[in-house]
């Protein structure tokens, strides 16, 4: 049935009414906590069946997501597939783990909800296109701020004018890491592990979502998928990891205005992530974690409520796959696949140290930070300037790719 979406269960004769979807989630503890908690008021209102939790380690309880009962947990995600036989399966594992994970899903004859990201690799991205052309099934990428209500009422502003011509597009995200989340696990702040590419840094992982959502806005302005076409980046770490906790990523694109990522996981000051649009007529910006927007003419920031879960579309999705549109494809992330593609070829992030950066705290809880960082990430956004450019004196010569 290649090419052809697999059809979804039928109605009980009885009543008429469409049974639970049967759900799985492999990766239960760590974020798959947070899965469990979306799915838990799916399964009390009968839409959903959460028949079985997969993880290496002992499957931690959840006050929020208490396990309902006749929930199979397992260590083996293949002895789960085949004795469950999920209709959906979420996958919340390491990101070099989810292909092999999600062609065994799709084998088993279950449509995705994968993680981001996705995959580490375009290659990677072409091999399970193949596999959902291959098995009639689709996949939803976890980034789950595609959703969002306000990121519509932005892309309407933009249609309608309201900023005239779009000359950029920048986000700034500003967080802390402590020593304990680089000694979370064994792939934590790795390039590599055991030969397979991990990347598990902040463009990748945590701050990816602001990444995805300037490309979503340049999606907005051409119709389609912006296609990156060259890459400038510098990434820089406080720790001895192997990846960035701070960079600065400047992309162009064959259309359309360029975009700069300025994040950082070793701030003095919290940004929680903001997306800012510049055009002829005005500015807009967008807190993309908690679903605030700013555009010209509003006195003050506004909540613009509502964010359509990322299962949810999914489940709509296979009950009316022409009328309802997944949300978040792997098609849509194949731009945000090409730039991890790009960036596992550059050169290891500088090392800051020094006057450069302070310590707070103890333990496993202690936070390095890199002074006056913040302000080196807004100066970025607001003038499409690497740090490098702003004659910053911690900073280092920029990467270059052409992806073309």
């Amino acid at each position: 049935m290649s090419g052809e979406r697999a059809p979804t269960a039928g109605r009980c004769a009885v009543t008429g009414a469409a049974p639970p979807t049967r759900v799985a989630v492999i990766g239960a503890n760590g974020h798959g906590r947070w899965h469990r908690r979306a799915i838990a008021p799916l399964h009390a209102d009968g839409r959903v069946r959460l028949v079985a939790l997969v993880d290496v380690q002992p499957v931690r309880d959840d006050p929020v997501a208490p396990l309902p009962s006749g929930v199979q947990v397992f260590t083996d995600h293949r002895a789960m597939l085949a004795a469950t036989r999920p209709e959906v399966v979420v996958i919340c594992t390491p990101p070099h783990t989810h292909l092999p994970i999600a062609r065994d899903a799709l084998t088993a004859g279950a449509d995705l909800l994968l993680a981001k990201p996705p995959v580490l690799s375009l290659a990677e991205h072409d091999e399970l296109t193949w596999a959902l052309t291959t098995a009639g099934r689709v996949a939803q990428v976890g980034f789950q701020a595609l959703g969002s209500a306000a990121l519509t009422a932005l892309t309407d502003a933009l249609a309608a004018g309201r900023l005239g011509t779009v000359t950029g597009i920048a986000t700034v995200a500003a967080w802390q890491r402590p020593d304990a989340y680089y000694a979370r696990s064994a792939w934590a702040g790795r390039r590599t592990l055991n030969g397979r590419p991990v990347l598990d840094g902040a463009l990748a992982n945590p701050l990816a979502h602001a990444v995805m959502q300037c490309l979503a806005v340049a999606e907005s302005l051409g119709g389609a998928p912006p296609w990156p076409v060259a890459i400038e980046v510098e990434r820089y770490r406080v720790r001895p990891i192997e990846v960035e906790d701070t960079a600065v990523l400047r992309i162009r694109f064959r259309a359309g205005p360029p975009v700069l990522a300025a994040v950082t996981l070793a701030a003095e000051e919290f940004v929680a992530g903001e997306v800012e649009v510049t055009g002829s007529a005005g500015r807009a910006v967008l807190e993309y974690p908690t679903d605030r927007l700013w555009l010209p003419g509003d006195v003050v920031t506004r909540r613009v409520p509502g964010r359509q879960g990322l299962l949810e579309n999914l489940l709509a999705h296979r009950a009316d796959p022409l009328g309802v549109p997944l949300i978040a494809p792997l098609a849509r992330t194949a731009p945000f696949t090409a730039l991890l593609d790009a960036l596992r070829a550059a050169p290891e992030p500088r090392l800051l140290d020094g006057d450069v950066v302070d310590a707070v705290g103890d333990g496993a809880e202690r936070v390095v930070r890199i002074r006056g960082v913040v302000d080196v990430l807004r100066r970025a956004a607001e003038q499409g300037a690497l740090p490098s450019e702003q004659g910053v004196s911690w900073a280092a010569p920029a990467y270059r790719a052409d992806l073309a």
